[in-house]
């Protein structure tokens, strides 16, 4: 007798890095503080990429580093397996190795990659799902919406600088989307989110929750979801994607 899956089970996988050299076979701004990089090569061809917040490693040059380059941790934002094309967008939000790099990157340039090592695989099976985060977020929040099942109710809450850096995603997800702007102050995402999701109700029913923002601010959102919300804590994953004045750091947080 055929038994069902149990529902709601969040699966971790697990790959081999590779490290892999990319040629860049286009580059455009999809808002004044997002640059997309579309890349290609040949071994692209088992290249895997099976959750939406997956990451990758990029070797970017550094002079002043003492192997001549440094780490960085990106989303792949999309890949096409059968043209072998890899789409990286860089939010522009500080300086650094990957801001300059992606700044100067033209067609015809190259850069290595590694990964991605690891995946969270969520299904889609949730009856609702909240996406929460910065501009550094907007790309595993891309993939999730244009992946999840028409219908679903899911509610994206984003803090960005300005309207000017608001994105629209090819969705069949019943979206709810909430924009939020900084307006030139540096520190505040972390109130100006949370005041955002005080207005937002709980649907009924299991639902899965996403958080990447910079590390102290995922932290915050994490907390009132889990003790003043009683969301589950297995149905929540919190990252924080870069941490406030130190640059290429990341946390992880998953409840």
């Amino acid at each position: 007798m055929f038994i069902p899956p149990p529902r709601h089970q969040v699966e971790r996988v697990r790959q081999e890095p590779k490290r892999r050299t990319l040629t860049v076979t286009a580059v455009y701004d999809i808002s004044p503080r997002m640059r997309r990089i579309v890349f290609t090569s040949p071994e692209l061809a088992d290249f895997s990429s099976p959750a939406p917040d997956d990451h990758i490693k990029l070797f970017l040059p550094d002079a002043d580093a003492p192997s001549g380059e440094v780490l960085r941790d990106y989303t792949p934002r999309r890949f096409d397996p059968e043209r072998r094309l890899l789409t990286i967008d860089f939010a522009r939000h500080e300086a650094g190795p990957a801001t300059r790099w992606a700044q100067a990157a033209a067609i015809g340039d190259t850069l290595a990659i590694g990964g991605p090592k690891g995946s969270t695989i969520v299904p889609d099976d949730f009856d609702w799902y909240l996406l929460v985060g910065d501009e550094t977020a907007l790309p595993s929040i891309g993939r999730r919406l244009e992946g999840l099942r028409a219908g679903v109710p899911v509610t994206s809450i984003v803090v960005v600088e300005s309207p000017a850096e608001v994105q629209s995603f090819d969705t069949a997800a019943g979206l709810s989307p909430t924009w939020v702007f900084r307006s030139g102050r540096t520190e505040g995402d972390a109130r100006l989110l949370r005041e955002a999701l005080a207005r937002w109700r709980t649907p009924p029913g299991p639902g899965y929750a996403w958080i990447a923002a910079e590390a102290e601010v995922a932290r915050t959102l994490k907390a009132h979801l889990l003790e003043e919300r009683g969301h589950p804590k297995a149905w929540l994953k919190a990252s924080g994607y870069w941490v406030r004045g130190a640059a290429g750091t990341s946390e992880k947080m998953a409840g």
